[in-house]
């Protein structure tokens, strides 16, 4: 059983289904409310419901154009893309990161990076050969997206020929990633350390915060309980122990109380 499918069980075994999801919370049938601390690996890390993204998704179905056919909104995603990574961009489209790393690996063996928001490192991403990411976007969950520079894949470097098939994207899809993407270049400048900072108090005993990811303190094969002591208390953290928790931005710093109140013990 893989991390993600014990943590579905686990919230489904005591709260029942999840309702209705809206920024960083969760709300199942029993009349809980989760503070989602996973965030679906970080697609939901603007919130989930996708906002003007998801307005977008249903203007565009409402043109019925969702076929597999060329529509032009490509350009939108491609144009958004290169806005986030602040230089030019080829954009691949990809259903696996197996797929999507092997493509990246042959544009650049030693200039391949993956891209994270917040990125504590410091990387200067518009000098990056070429970049995996996902987008923000909580239901477009197997899309991977590569971003090479354009001076590297032509047919004087590497012909696009000779990378892995790209998935198809219709255009509904196109027109949501690309809202999510400049959405997430606004969310980018306005997302600061004083917004994760608060939630030190409690999170620092149990995770190392670098910006607003959570790498956990507790060792691995104590992790699991982990997992369950803070589904106990409300707080759904990312249920594979090598993938960052990420605070939940628009929480009251309440919603660590009870795990406060009753803290995991756990051995170094």
């Amino acid at each position: 059983m893989s991390g993600i499918e014990f943590l579905r069980n686990e919230i489904f075994s005591r709260y029942g289904i999840v309702k209705r999801a809206r920024g960083c919370f969760l709300y199942t049938a029993k009349g809980i409310r989760l503070a989602d601390l996973y965030q679906e690996g970080g697609r939901a890390i603007l919130g989930w419901g996708g906002a003007s993204a998801f307005t977008m998704f249903k203007n565009i179905l409402n043109r019925g154009i969702t076929g597999s056919f060329e529509t032009g909104f490509s350009c939108r995603t491609d144009k958004a893309v290169e806005k986030l990574f602040n230089s030019e961009r080829r954009v691949f489209y990809y259903d696996s990161y197996e797929k999507a790393l092997k493509a990246s690996l042959l544009v650049s063996k030693d200039g391949t990076a993956a891209y994270r928001p917040w990125n504590p490192a410091g990387v200067a991403w518009s000098e990056c050969d070429s970049i995996i990411f996902a987008p923000p976007l909580p239901y477009a969950r197997s899309l991977f997206i590569v971003a090479a520079k354009k001076s590297l894949v032509s047919e004087d470097s590497i012909p696009v020929e000779l990378l892995p098939e790209q998935t198809f994207i219709e255009a509904p899809m196109h027109a949501s990633i690309a809202r999510s993407i400049y959405d997430l270049v606004a969310a980018v400048q306005n997302r600061q350390e004083k917004d994760w900072f608060i939630y030190d108090p409690v999170v620092t005993k149990y995770w190392e915060r670098k910006g607003p990811y959570l790498f956990p303190k507790i060792p691995e094969n104590q992790y699991e309980k982990f997992v369950l002591h803070c589904l106990e208390k409300g707080l759904v953290i990312s249920p594979v122990y090598n993938e960052p928790s990420i605070v939940p931005f628009g929480a009251d710093a309440g919603v660590f109380s009870k795990l406060k109140s009753d803290p995991f013990v756990y051995t170094v």
